[in-house]
């Protein structure tokens, strides 16, 4: 038992020591996570806000007319009409590529230049031209457009406003795509970046990345579970410790008494917490496989997207639909096998329009009628409940700043993953989709690493306070376990270099 107790020893004293620090870092930048959440973006909602009116009378291309034109070939899965470079166009598109085909005459989007971007820029920001400047064509990402590496090359167009604004503009898309300031990139350099090892020389290798996030944080649950598992063995109620002149059944003084104490405390949570952080990156994928798939999304919509199904664009008959509003864009979509218009205005609103008569879908999609065709596109495999659901469960809920739609169609099938569906009756889409092992994961990643849980989540401030005391009790033990273990390096280092001297 004596080896085994040292071995412990020695396994945390420098399991601590290389990751401390690292550690300490990971509990800063998780509270500031939970006020500055990830890295700096362009929102959906500023994005439309800022998004040109599109007049429906400049439209002179049809749908199908906008296919013919972009040459393409086969269905697209989305298109859209918006208004680009103060002219209408279609943005037909596909995962990982798109095309855009101006509406008034039918001439494709081939890249747009340094003059075009600062336009752009300009009529974004409704500032003029000469408080832009064109900081270069971005041929690699920088530390902000990580994500946006499939859109290179991009225009870099700094503003300047009293916020640092800057602005990213992909080459052949010629849309703002990304918007930073300098508040928001000053939070993600004390959150998001440290928090999740976002540091664009590693980040842009993402088979490294997830490796090194991935066995740093299991050295981190080894470290905290050795420390858990000492806390109990060094715990010696036969021999007490005169500690103060009192009994003491530890047997530690000092900071090592408090790295004793606040190890035991907080030990659990940082044990949970480094456990879930590894979950986020998902491990052997062990949670994302199997259920039922993508059948449900064709199921729903009854089809391809066939742009042979929707009529020309008529200025007057969409007056007469939406009389005073303002269109900002047109999104082209098939639902049950029928073409609808999802028409975006200003604020968050969204209108459907049926395509064939033109008259706004006032009404949601009978539960049955969904139900059925889920049940269509997996008809072997039974259906344990079907349910509308009023409000949120443990599983659809809003998350940050986003809301998913209620009501919503619940429904639970019988297959070996147990895969559940969520359904907006109101739009006829699929907004979730969960087997068993994501449920899982939803708990022990979720719950144990952001404390979402239901009845803690939602009351403020009383999760905040939970979530910063917790992780000041993890930054207290790790940040003195790490003074220890320096100080003990320094104590081998002046016995080693000592002799040196003498002689």
């Amino acid at each position: 038992m004596t080896w085994f107790r040292k071995w412990m020893i020695l396994s945390h004293r420098y399991l601590g020591i290389a990751l401390s620090l690292l550690i300490v870092v990971w509990f800063v930048s998780g509270i500031a996570m939970m006020y500055a959440r990830g890295m700096p973006g362009l929102t959906a909602d500023l994005r439309l806000e800022r998004l040109p009116a599109l007049d429906p009378a400049s439209v002179q291309v049809s749908p199908t007319q906008a296919l013919q034109y972009a040459l393409w070939g086969g269905s697209p899965d989305r298109v859209t009409l918006l208004t680009l470079m103060d002219r209408p166009a279609y943005r037909i598109g596909n995962p990982g590529e798109s095309v855009t085909v101006f509406a008034d005459n039918g001439e494709i989007l081939i890249e747009i230049g340094e003059e075009e971007a600062l336009a752009i820029a300009s009529r974004f920001m409704g500032l003029p031209s000469d408080q832009l400047e064109y900081s270069g064509l971005l041929t690699e990402a920088d530390q902000w457009t990580i994500s946006l590496r499939n859109r290179m090359p991009l225009h870099k167009i700094a503003v300047d406003d009293s916020h640092g604004t800057e602005l990213y503009i992909p080459e052949y898309s010629g849309e703002v795509t990304l918007l930073t300031t300098r508040n928001s990139r000053m939070l993600a350099w004390v959150a998001a970046i440290p928090h999740w090892f976002y540091f664009a020389p590693l980040r842009l290798n993402d088979g490294l990345w997830r490796q090194i996030v991935i066995w740093t944080s299991a050295l981190g649950c080894l470290l905290a579970l050795v420390g858990i598992v000492l806390g109990f063995l060094q715990f010696s109620p036969t021999r007490p410790f005169r500690f103060r002149r009192v009994l003491s059944y530890i047997p530690y003084s000092g900071w090592m008494r408090w790295h004793y104490i606040t190890g035991i405390a907080f030990g659990i949570f940082t044990l949970t917490w480094m456990f879930s952080g590894m979950l986020s990156m998902e491990p052997w994928f062990w949670s994302s496989r199997g259920g039922l798939g993508g059948g449900v999304r064709q199921a729903l919509t009854g089809g391809e997207l066939d742009m042979a199904i929707f009529p020309a664009i008529d200025a007057a008959a969409w007056e007469r639909t939406l009389p005073g509003q303002t269109i900002k864009e047109i999104e082209f979509r098939r639902i049950q096998g029928d073409p609808y218009f999802l028409v975006s205005g200003t604020g968050t609103k969204r209108t459907l329009v049926q395509a064939g008569s033109l008259q706004v879908f006032e009404h949601a999609f009978s539960m049955e009628s969904l139900v059925d065709r889920v049940k269509g596109a997996y008809p072997e495999v039974g259906i344990r409940e079907s349910r509308l659901l009023t409000e949120y469960d443990s599983y659809y809920y809003p998350r940050g700043e986003s809301s998913p739609p209620l009501p919503v169609v619940r429904i639970k099938f019988e297959d070996p993953d147990k895969t559940w569906f969520y359904i907006d009756p109101g739009f006829g889409q699929l907004v979730g989709r969960y087997q068993q092992r994501q449920r899982l994961e939803r708990w022990i990643y979720n719950g144990f690493h952001s404390l979402d849980f239901g009845f803690w989540y939602y009351n403020r401030p009383a999760w905040d306070i939970s979530v910063i005391v917790l992780s000041a009790g993890g930054i207290g033990t790790t940040a003195i376990g790490l003074f220890l273990g320096f100080k003990r390096m320094g104590r081998y280092v002046k016995r080693k270099v000592r002799p040196r001297r003498t002689s």
